[in-house]
């Protein structure tokens, strides 16, 4: 794919700088989910706080990255490939900022479980799913990077297997309640962080989504549910 071209240096500058600032969004969520998921299994306070530090810098890259697709609008008018640009890189940035919200969230629940001693049981799978979920952003990322659609589709299948994995972890912790109650307090953070992960990977479709927009002029949104 290639963007229309103009007469516009300036023009051109803005486009590349919401791409670039998209990606550099991108790589702070994923920076994010990292850091909270060892947060939440080291009960590091300090971690915890970098990722809601983090979030902050994620928060600013969205307000000024929408701002400028706002006045690209307003004042450019572009067509074509070029409006599916800027569309796509505003709707990506919304999905990008709530899943900073959400590492945010798992960094918390890994602080308060600290506070209220660890859970007996739940680490392994936010393990897996936090890893099937970083592959997923990776993927989606690069698929906008390049402007690759097939990656983006191929990515979008992979949240079939992140939501199976959650849904089979809910069995097990619920079961495991039931055996023994003393445990729901603690447990009950673990299924909170599994939702948070869960989301993610609802969120990285939507941005998979948006990428097939932007590369094929298709929009499949809700058609792979």
């Amino acid at each position: 794919m290639k963007l229309d071209g103009h007469i516009s240096q300036r023009f051109n500058q803005d486009l590349e700088d919401i791409r670039t600032q998209l990606l550099e969004m991108g790589g702070l969520v994923s920076s994010q989910i990292t850091q909270a998921m060892e947060a939440l299994e080291t009960g590091d306070s300090a971690l915890g706080e970098s990722v809601e530090a983090l979030d902050k810098e994620v928060n600013r890259l969205e307000v000024e990255t929408d701002d400028l697709c706002t006045k690209i609008l307003v004042k450019r008018q572009p067509a074509a490939s070029d409006l599916r640009m800027v569309l796509a890189v505003s709707r990506i940035v919304r999905d990008l900022e709530r899943m900073g919200d959400e590492a945010t969230k798992i960094a918390q629940m890994g602080i308060r479980l600290a506070e209220e001693g660890a859970s007996p049981i739940g680490y392994a799978e936010c393990r897996s799913i936090a890893a099937g979920v970083q592959a997923m952003i990776a993927n989606a990322l690069d698929g906008f990077a390049r402007y690759d659609s097939n990656v983006a589709r191929d990515t979008i299948e992979m949240d079939q297997k992140v939501d199976e994995d959650y849904a089979s972890a809910l069995r097990s912790l619920m079961t495991y309640m039931m055996e023994d109650p003393r445990s729901i307090k603690r447990v009950m953070n673990i299924m909170w962080t599994l939702r948070s992960l869960e989301r993610i990977g609802d969120h990285t479709t939507n941005i998979c989504e948006q990428v097939i927009y932007l590369v094929d002029g298709v929009d499949e949104r809700h058609s792979f549910s």
